[in-house]
């Protein structure tokens, strides 16, 4: 990509472009924010550093590349993390600016910052990026600072300190001393105070004289004179170097003055535009035309939580392809949280089932319309997507799934849309992770590459180890970790991968997590996942950031009739995961194979079950068996159908059933129950999902007849 590099003159800035070049991207302008008055070096400010802002035009001529400057008129106006635009504030200024330099140079594509641990900084660059479509890069993002300042110093960065403001730092022996000279000492405070060794908490900011970039001079600074803020204080004064005189070394022979690159004043407001969130009214599904219907799964799933599923029902006659279907389904979804008096912002998630992943950029582009930063002010929803054979099951070209919140203030949303080293972008309104009431909720993670959003080489295992190492660096923002604290670990697998690269997938995953903290595993086979890829990886982690107790069990045995008709509604052990975590969060898979099927069946007529067909009478006292499982795994652990948060039933497209006659059989499995346990009561919408699938289970064989997965929480 083409990239405008955001120059600060500090360490990281210089090293951010360093880092782009390193992953193949170029560098063709620079652009820098600096104060109204020449005079003040230091503005108080949480996003721009301006100390040494005298020598910056210089950078110009020592890297041969156009400088574009604005003054800051701004002020710190919008203080929440969330960055809104917000008319008069400075991050205004640094978006006046970005398209002044997308304005002379069309063919810019990107933007390079510094930002290392400031949530605060990314945010904003990514939303300005965001506004004028410009990719973020954050090569040096989460990265381990004292790794970082290692390789500064090792790769040629000469910086020197032009702010000093931390316990440790003394104005008159510190400032102006190169970061190279300071290492040591910035360990030792690293040691003693836990300062960050980078500066990210403000303890002290550099200017770069030199480096690898410079390629035609050197900037030497002649005279300075050191500038003390509260000079008496006795935790740490604040030193500030002011230069006074600077010149430049030649470094290119060849180099000509007369080749100054052009340095432009950017100055001005251009008009100010917020990500459109128009909705694409043109090609919106209309319910009411003709014969098409939107079937509605709604489930009221506990007191905080409810999920909504939205198909178009018998779309072989009314699908106009995945666009308009998808569109339809998320208006529909639209219309039901409206309904109940919610909106996209209580979305936690949201998995999205397509029919054709070759159509994935299109999904976008209707999902984008829906779900938009605007509309999720406290955050957008994570997202899982894959493949699956919808339309050969009747259910159209989309499949909405979301989970929905009643109380959007308490999510905490991890949005990171600049590309980095850190873990894979999230260029768009989907973030990395979500938690809420002590449930981290993943976004499904490939095996892709962060800096350069490849996938990796070496196959499904290689892509499984990188998505693991992905999911982790995500999981440690929230102070946790995947091998520790996931309870439930989906894994979609691709319908290209054969029976050995299944397997090695399962070993490769099991031999990550320790034997005691396995958590339950569901496989699924997909017709396709995005970019390609082998393997996708979806954690649901137990995150609570409050130490819970562990309250003693309430549970109990179901009796019922049907506990008659089936004995004790027992299965074989192996065909069934739990893990109960402190009887808070309750995660079972139940793979009903074709043996188990058969069995089931058994018991209730003689003929001869078949796996490949399935009858309905067949299906009938499989859903029934499956269901009063369910009721019997919520009982005895000492959950209720109210702390019910996920219930998905997953059938292969084998089976020979559609899927409104599976909807039929399931739906009167659970009206059955209630009858005969007075007990039981279901409002009149479904409480589970059907999704169907090429194969799936508890095992990376796939081949259940039925897979059930189910999730509860009391948190």
């Amino acid at each position: 990509m083409k990239v405008v590099a955001l120059v600060s003159g500090g360490k990281d800035s210089c090293f951010a472009m360093m880092r782009c070049i390193d992953y193949g991207h170029e560098i063709v302008a620079l652009a820098n924010l600096i104060p109204l008055d020449d005079s003040v070096d230091e503005l108080d400010s949480y996003m721009y550093q301006t100390a040494g802002h005298q020598i910056i035009v210089s950078y110009a001529e020592c890297m041969g590349l156009p400088l574009f400057r604005r003054r800051i008129h701004g002020s710190t106006r919008e203080h929440s993390v969330n960055y809104r635009m917000t008319p008069g504030d400075e991050v205004e200024d640094m978006y006046a600016l970005l398209h002044e330099v997308k304005r002379q140079i069309p063919s810019v594509n990107a933007v390079s910052s510094g930002a290392i641990a400031s949530d605060y900084q990314r945010m904003r660059v990514e939303s300005v990026c965001s506004r004028l479509g410009l990719v973020s890069l954050a090569f040096l993002w989460k990265q381990d600072q004292i790794t970082l300042l290692e390789e500064m110093i090792r790769r040629g960065i000469v910086a020197v300190t032009v702010k000093v403001a931390a316990i440790g730092l003394n104005p008159s022996e510190h400032l102006g001393r190169e970061l190279k000279d300071l290492k040591l000492h910035l360990l030792k405070l690293n040691e003693k105070y836990g300062i960050h060794v980078c500066g990210e908490g403000g303890e002290y900011e550099t200017l770069t004289l030199d480096c690898p970039l410079f390629h035609n001079a050197r900037i030497v600074i002649d005279k300075y004179k050191g500038i003390l803020d509260n000079p008496n204080s006795t935790i740490a004064s604040v030193g500030v170097l002011h230069p006074l005189s600077f010149h430049l070394e030649q470094k290119n022979a060849s180099y000509s003055t007369s080749d100054l690159p052009a340095v432009f004043e950017v100055e001005g407001n251009p008009t100010l535009t917020q990500t459109s969130s128009s909705k694409p009214l043109d090609s919106e599904f209309d319910p009411n035309k003709g014969e098409q219907a939107v079937n509605f799964r709604f489930s009221s799933t506990g007191k905080n939580l409810l999920s909504i599923g939205c198909w178009i029902q018998n779309s072989s006659k009314t699908s106009k392809g995945l666009q308009e279907d998808l569109a339809a389904v998320l208006r529909q979804i639209e219309l039901r949280l409206g309904a109940e008096g919610f909106g996209w912002v209580n979305v936690l998630y949201i998995h999205l089932y397509i029919s054709d992943m070759k159509k994935f950029a299109l999904a976008n582009e209707v999902y984008v319309k829906y779900i938009t930063s605007a509309e999720c002010h406290f955050g957008v929803p994570s997202r899982s997507t894959i493949e699956l054979p919808l339309v050969k099951c009747g259910l159209g070209g989309g499949y909405v799934e979301v989970l929905v919140a009643r109380e959007p203030e308490k999510k905490k949303v991890l949005h990171v849309q600049s590309i980095s080293c850190w873990a894979p972008s999230c260029i768009g309104p989907y973030s990395q992770a979500t938690q809420y009431k002590g449930v981290l909720y993943m976004a499904g993670q490939l095996g892709l590459d962060p800096p350069t959003m490849n996938l990796c080489v070496g196959g499904p295992t290689a892509e499984l180890e990188q998505a693991l190492q992905n999911s982790e660096a995500v999981a440690k923002c929230f102070n946790t970790s995947i091998f520790t604290s996931t309870f439930l670990f989906v894994i979609y697998c691709s319908a290209r991968l054969n029976s050995s690269e299944k397997i090695q997938v399962q070993e490769k995953l099991k031999s990550s997590f320790d034997s005691s903290d396995n958590p339950t595993f569901l496989y699924v086979l997909a017709s396709d996942l995005p970019k390609g890829a082998s393997v996708e990886v979806k954690p649901v982690i137990y995150a609570s950031e409050v130490e819970e107790e562990t309250e003693e069990l309430e549970v109990g045995t179901l009796r019922t009739p049907l506990e008659n008709i089936f004995g004790k509604l027992q299965i074989d052990k192996t065909c069934y995961q739990l893990c109960n975590i402190k009887g808070k969060l309750l995660s079972c898979i139940v793979s009903i194979t074709s043996a188990e099927a058969s069995k089931i069946c058994s018991q209730q007529d003689d003929n001869v079950f078949d796996f490949q067909c399935g009858s309905k009478m067949h299906m009938k006292t499989i859903a029934t068996f499956c269901v009063s499982f369910v009721a019997k795994i919520l009982c005895e652990n000492g959950f209720s159908w109210d702390d019910l948060l996920i219930l998905r039933f997953y059938y292969p497209t084998r089976i020979s059933l559609s899927a409104d006659l599976m909807d039929c059989v399931f739906s009167e499995a659970f009206l059955h129950l209630a009858q005969v346990d007075e007990s039981i009561k279901f409002g009149k919408e479904p409480l589970f999902n059907l999704v169907p699938v090429i194969g799936s289970g508890q095992s990376a064989h796939m081949d259940d007849f039925i897979t059930c997965e189910l999730l509860a929480s009391k948190l």
